[in-house]
């Protein structure tokens, strides 16, 4: 390819990166149609018009859906990483004439959804009404996927991370055993790990997981799983129905049935709960305001007991 050929594939078009994000982003061109009020053959022709300037396939399109191309997955974080300067340079833009708009990305956990998020955005809304909050929830894995590709701006974490991210930690949040008030253990005071070893142990999937590897490798102990769950209200019922035993955090036990036994594990077992970024200090004005919402929220001694 000439240097002539090469300047003319880099044709900046805004349009056009937000339609193939979205559309990566929700799998689907008619879902993105509708999100971005565009008609699907818009949503096409932006597409093909992409693949046309620059001489590759971004995207597959067959029965099963939508799937990246090798070369659409090497171009999504460049594209991601434009659209993501573009609201920088716009909200720091709108900061230069007393305005205040954006959009802040975030990647969360479920026990975060659950404890921290409804009153910190509650907060921040009414503080800051013209700025626009997403979610995207998942695992630890997933999070820090959206975080590397661009789709969220941070995310909720477990530390340490997989990636190399900065992150900054928040609240250390208790690992506890949890058991049927029928089971041989119930009046046990603390477990210890020796007696456990042998127990059916019930746990969430892998992506969620990563706490409870970390402690039962750390305490040299190779669990004997029963069940993998996804879902911690799941894995809750099952100890409750005497089917095994779990280690879960803190935050996640805050409703357990009365049925249902929580008891501290030997020694001092806790995951960290973090924000992670590819970067604080490049982050957009409207999302570095709501970290700093998000850290007054938990310095108050009532919020981080939650």
């Amino acid at each position: 390819m000439n240097k002539f050929h090469v300047k003319g594939v880099v044709k900046l078009s805004l349009a056009k990166f937000e339609i193939f994000s979205t559309v990566v982003e929700l799998g689907s061109l008619t879902k993105a149609g509708e999100t971005l009020s565009l008609s699907q053959s818009a949503i096409s022709h932006a597409i093909t018009s992409l693949e046309s300037e620059w001489g590759f396939s971004i995207l597959n399109r067959g029965r099963s859906g939508i799937h990246l191309t090798n070369n659409g997955k090497r171009i999504l974080k460049y594209i991601r990483d434009i659209l993501m300067l573009n609201e920088e340079m716009v909200q720091e833009i709108a900061n230069i004439n007393g305005l205040e708009i954006g959009t802040v990305r975030i990647g969360t956990i479920s026990s975060v959804s659950i404890h921290w998020l409804p009153e910190i955005m509650k907060i921040f809304n009414e503080a800051h009404p013209t700025i626009e909050v997403k979610l995207l929830e998942g695992d630890y894995d997933a999070v820090e996927n959206w975080i590397s590709t661009g789709l969220v701006d941070f995310g909720f974490v477990s530390l340490p991370t997989s990636q190399n991210f900065e992150v900054i930690p928040l609240k250390k949040d208790k690992m506890l055993c949890i058991l049927s008030n029928e089971h041989p253990l119930a009046e046990q005071n603390e477990i210890s790990f020796e007696m456990i070893k042998e127990e059916p142990l019930i746990k969430s999937k892998k992506g969620s997981d990563n706490d409870l590897k970390r402690i039962l490798k750390e305490n040299n102990v190779t669990p004997n799983i029963k069940f993998e769950l996804s879902d911690d209200q799941a894995i809750i019922s099952m100890v409750r129905n005497g089917m095994g035993i779990s280690i879960l955090p803190e935050m996640v036990l805050h409703q357990v049935p009365t049925n249902v036994r929580t008891l501290k594990l030997e020694g001092e077992n806790y995951r960290t709960i973090g924000i992670a970024a590819t970067s604080f200090k490049s982050l957009a004005p409207a999302t570095k305001k709501f970290i700093e919402y998000l850290k007054s929220w938990l310095s108050d001694p009532s919020h981080n007991k939650k």
